[in-house]
């Protein structure tokens, strides 16, 4: 049969519409992409900190604070603040929240340092439903 056609196919059918969606969906999934990696490389920049770690430990050991929230003591969302390294000295002014089976709270950590020497100018936890401020570094030696 000579007037036979062959039908387009599904591509060659529906490709005016399929190419800039597909373009503008890649562009979506590669800045949703991009955004995931930042937010989660300034986070583990956060948590792998010396001020992080020495607020966590002072915490988990604060038998006033184990007592309020109860233990096991855990981050519960996104630590926020700055870290700056410069020269090899490093400063933090970092704000962690915690949680624990009985409560949430929030530890401000200002500090300075070098290598695992720390000073701290300020270790406090704020607890958010009261105005109750619990200061780890009142009985630690972390200078």
């Amino acid at each position: 049969m000579e007037g036979d056609i062959q039908p387009k196919s599904w591509f060659n059918r529906n490709w005016k519409w399929v190419v800039p969606v597909g373009g503008c969906s890649l562009i979506i999934i590669a800045i949703i992409v991009f955004a995931g990696s930042l937010i989660w490389g300034v986070s583990s920049l956060m948590s792998d900190s010396q001020a992080y770690k020495d607020a966590m430990v002072n915490a988990r050991s604060n038998s006033v604070l184990v007592d309020r929230i109860g233990e096991p003591i855990e981050t519960h969302g996104m630590s926020s603040g700055s870290i700056d390294y410069s020269n090899g000295v490093g400063s933090a002014d970092l704000r962690i929240p915690i949680e624990g089976p009985k409560g949430k709270a929030i530890i401000l950590v200002i500090g300075s340092g070098t290598g695992e020497n720390w000073k701290y100018e300020l270790m406090e936890v704020h607890f958010e439903e009261k105005d109750e401020v619990i200061d780890l570094l009142a009985k630690t030696f972390l200078e």
